[in-house]
């Protein structure tokens, strides 16, 4: 039976709102769960816009098992997309009680929901950071898992739980998509990335910078062994990382297998080759304010990503200039909301 209708956890976050749009636009039906902890309201008109059509939206989290059961028996879930959990490496050293409850036992009371109404199709959201600090590089899917934060270890967990599933009930079918480093937003400057508070991650912390809320980029460690002696990541577009979500949906439809794969460019960009592209992009200065290494962050690290093209027939499109260019259209109409 092909999958028409998607239960999306985490829907109004950043990677989840931007997939969303995606799917809706592929004729996919949509139904929302989200707790609203780190995500707002107003995300669903903007998903709604650019979709233009209906989406289901039930505020609820996923440790809510009645919750979960509404929203799937409503929506009538062929799959579902699992964004919903914490995601602060730092966060989670100091309140690791916290990610597993929320990572590791949400997803259970997730999948019994699934596995009570009969659905058997997941692809979730895992993370480059289950490999831990890189051995070789470019990193491939068979490289040593090592996390280092209980964030990582939590998807780490997951991801073995579904494999776990899979084994115990052979219709059961998943994709675990590791994403690397997310950036952008939707070209038309509708959605994008809008953290609560201080950013965690480095592009809406240049946006601001760029926007005038913030005087300063803080670099830290600039004498790594790299071309610039600044830290290499593998930055990708956050509608290439939607795309790779639909591709995983049309592989779980027509394979009888379950995968695992990367989802990143392979190519590595300094934070120095970010901020000069989004000065690029932005026509304006960015301040950098140099400071020292912190604890923990490796010198490079970016993902060999062709096993995705070859199960997924997925490939990244876009550049750093073009991450660049539609982070700063989304920042430029946004940075007063």
């Amino acid at each position: 039976m092909a999958v028409k209708s998607i239960l999306v956890t985490g829907g109004l976050g950043f990677i989840g709102s931007h997939t969303c749009v995606t799917l809706a636009q592929a004729g996919f039906r949509l139904a929302i769960v989200d707790n609203l902890s780190n995500a707002k309201r107003s995300v669903l008109d903007r998903i709604r816009a650019l979709a233009q059509g209906e989406i289901d939206f039930h505020e609820a989290d996923i440790r809510d098992r009645p919750a979960l059961d509404r929203a799937i028996g409503r929506a009538a879930v062929d799959a579902v997309i699992h964004f919903a959990g914490l995601k602060a490496v730092g966060e989670s050293v100091e309140k690791p009680l916290l990610y597993y409850d929320n990572n590791v036992g949400g997803t259970v009371t997730l999948m019994q929901a699934m596995a009570a109404a009969g659905v058997r199709r997941m692809v979730f959201s895992s993370s480059a950071t289950v490999y831990g600090e890189p051995i070789r590089l470019p990193i491939t899917e068979d490289h040593p898992l090592r996390p280092q934060s209980p964030y990582g270890q939590t998807k780490l967990i997951v991801e073995q739980m579904l494999a776990d599933e899979a084994r115990a009930d052979d219709r059961f079918r998943y994709a675990a998509l590791r994403y690397f480093n997310p950036i952008g937003a939707h070209p038309s400057g509708g959605l994008g990335e809008d953290p609560n508070g201080i950013p965690n991650n480095l592009l809406p912390f240049v946006s601001q910078v760029a926007t005038g809320l913030r005087p300063a980029v803080r670099v830290f460690g600039q004498d790594y062994d790299t071309h610039d002696g600044t830290g290499v990541r593998d930055y990708i577009h956050v509608m290439d990382l939607a795309a790779g979500h639909l591709a995983a949906l049309r592989f779980l439809e027509a394979a009888n297998a379950s995968v695992t794969v990367n989802l990143g460019t392979g190519n590595g960009y300094s934070v120095l080759d970010v901020i000069r592209a989004y000065e690029r992009a932005s026509g304006r200065p960015i301040p950098v304010d140099m400071s020292p290494r912190r604890p923990g962050d490796v010198a490079s690290c970016y993902a060999a990503p062709a096993l995705a093209a070859e199960r997924l027939g997925w490939r990244a499109q876009f550049g750093i200039d073009e991450m660049c260019r539609d982070a700063w259209a989304w920042a430029r109409k946004n940075s007063g909301s």
